[in-house]
C-alpha cells in the first residue's frame, strides 16, 4: 500500500497540480525515495515488490510524459544492479538513485539555459507555448546575460499554463505579452524565434508537446521563423526506436466545458499533439544542440537500445 504522501504525489501528477515533464519526473523520483524510506519490507523481495507497486501507481497517472517512466527506470535500475545487497543497502541504493536523478534533472535545466541562450540575439522577440522550465531557462538566461528581449506567451488553454510562464517571466523583469493560442499565426511575423519544451521526443525527431504546439510550428515554418525545442535527454522516448507509438493523453471534458449544460455534446480534449521533425530547427539538450534527426542516436546512446533490443 502506498503512503498518503505517495498517493498525493500521484494525484497531483494526474490532476496537473504537478505539471511539466521535468517536474513530473522529479516528483516520480521523489515518490520512489519516499517509498524506500517508509518501506516496511522485511526482505529484498518484499521491498522490490513495494517499489514495483509504487511505480505502477505513478505510471498510470500521465501516459504521454515519457519523462515519468524514464525517471522510474533510472531509479529502479538500482534494484537490478544490486541483487546481492541486503535490504538496508538496497533501500539506500534506491534513495541514492532518486537523489541523483533529481540533482541531474535540475542541473540539466540550468545547462540547457546556458547552451540555448547562445542562440538568442540582442533584440529578439520570442514566442513560447505552455510552461516549460527548459524553454524558460533559455529565455531567462539570455535576459540575465544582458540581452534585450521580449516574450510572447500563449494562454495554453484549456489549463492556462501560459499564465504560469507569464508570471515567471514578469518576475524576472522580462517584457511579456500574453496572446490567445489561436493568435500565434497572426503575430508570427513579429517573432524572431519560437522556443518550446517537450513532453516526449520520438526516434524520428517528432516532438510531443502541449496541444497547439504543432500549429505554432507550422505557422513558424510558413513565416520562416526559427523553431527551437528545449528538452532534457530523459524526455527522448526509447520505445519509439522499435516502432512503438506515443500515446496521446485525452483529459476530462470538464476542463473545457460544463457538460451538465450540454448533455448531448461530445467533447475531445487531447493534452498533446505531435510536431514533425521538419518543422523543428534544432533541439537544445543538456549535452548540446542537435538536429531533430539526431534523436535516433541520442536514444541509442542514452538508453542503449539497438535493433529493437535493450542492452
Amino acid at each position: 500500500m502506498a503512503s498518503a504522501k505517495i498517493d498525493k504525489i500521484a494525484q497531483d501528477i494526474k490532476t496537473m497540480r504537478i505539471r511539466g515533464a521535468g517536474r513530473i519526473a522529479r516528483a516520480a523520483a521523489k515518490a520512489l525515495k519516499i517509498a524506500s524510506k517508509e518501506s516496511k519490507a522485511k526482505t529484498p523481495a518484499e521491498f522490490t515488490k513495494e517499489i514495483a507497486q509504487v511505480s505502477k501507481l505513478l505510471l498510470n497517472t500521465r501516459p504521454t510524459a515519457v519523462s515519468l517512466p524514464n525517471a522510474i527506470q533510472y531509479v529502479s535500475i538500482a534494484l537490478k544492479q544490486a541483487n546481492d545487497l541486503d535490504l538496508q543497502k538496497l533501500k539506500k541504493a534506491v534513495i541514492s538513485r532518486a537523489d541523483e536523478f533529481i540533482k541531474n534533472s535540475n542541473e540539466a535545466v540550468k545547462r540547457i539555459g546556458e547552451i540555448g541562450a547562445n542562440r538568442i540575439l540582442d533584440g529578439d522577440v520570442i514566442l513560447t507555448h505552455c510552461n516549460s522550465q527548459s524553454a524558460l531557462s533559455v529565455i531567462k538566461t539570455a535576459f540575465r546575460q544582458g540581452k534585450h528581449i521580449e516574450v510572447f506567451v500563449t494562454e495554453s488553454r484549456p489549463v492556462w499554463q501560459g499564465r504560469l510562464s507569464a508570471r515567471e517571466l514578469l518576475k524576472e523583469g522580462i517584457p511579456t505579452t500574453m496572446i490567445i493560442d489561436s493568435a500565434a499565426r497572426h503575430f508570427m511575423r513579429d517573432i524572431d524565434k519560437v522556443i518550446v519544451g517537450a513532453d516526449s521526443i520520438a526516434a524520428n525527431g517528432a516532438v510531443v508537446n502541449k496541444i497547439g504546439t504543432s500549429a505554432i510550428a507550422l505557422a513558424a515554418h510558413e513565416a520562416r521563423t526559427l523553431f527551437f525545442v528545449a528538452a532534457e535527454t530523459y524526455k527522448f522516448h526509447p520505445e519509439t526506436l522499435v516502432g512503438s507509438l506515443v500515446k496521446i493523453e485525452e483529459r476530462d471534458p470538464s476542463e473545457i466545458i460544463n457538460l451538465k449544460r450540454y448533455p448531448k455534446l461530445k467533447v475531445r480534449n487531447p493534452s498533446f499533439d505531435i510536431t514533425p521533425a521538419e518543422y523543428v530547427d534544432l533541439i537544445i539538450t543538456e549535452q548540446g544542440i542537435i538536429s531533430p534527426y539526431a534523436a535516433y542516436s541520442i536514444i541509442q546512446d542514452i538508453f542503449k537500445w539497438t535493433l529493437g533490443k535493450k542492452v
